[in-house]
């Protein structure tokens, strides 16, 4: 099935049959991206754009944030990328 907003299958996945599906709380499972399982704007500390704390300790917490998990960033994600390959180049 194509990705229902922009027709682009590599856009969206459900691994609905993971032990740890949803691993973030969610009122739309159906609309769950596990794409990003591990979110790829981590290391961009506080520029990633998401919903994160930091733990006593200093440590990014994420496990409150869906932004790499919603359908609809997939956009979101590879612009951030492509802006943070540019600043290292430039």
């Amino acid at each position: 099935m194509k990705d229902q907003e922009t027709g682009h299958n590599y856009e969206f996945f459900a691994h609905t049959s993971c032990e740890f599906f949803p691993c973030h709380p969610t009122q739309h499972p159906e609309d769950f991206n596990c794409l990003f399982c591990y979110c790829p704007l981590y290391l961009l500390g506080e520029e990633c754009g998401g919903a994160f704390t930091y733990t006593p300790q200093g440590i990014k917490d994420c496990s409150q944030c869906l932004l790499p998990h919603r359908r609809e960033n997939y956009g979101y994600i590879i612009g951030k990328l492509m802006e943070k390959g540019e600043k290292d180049r430039g």
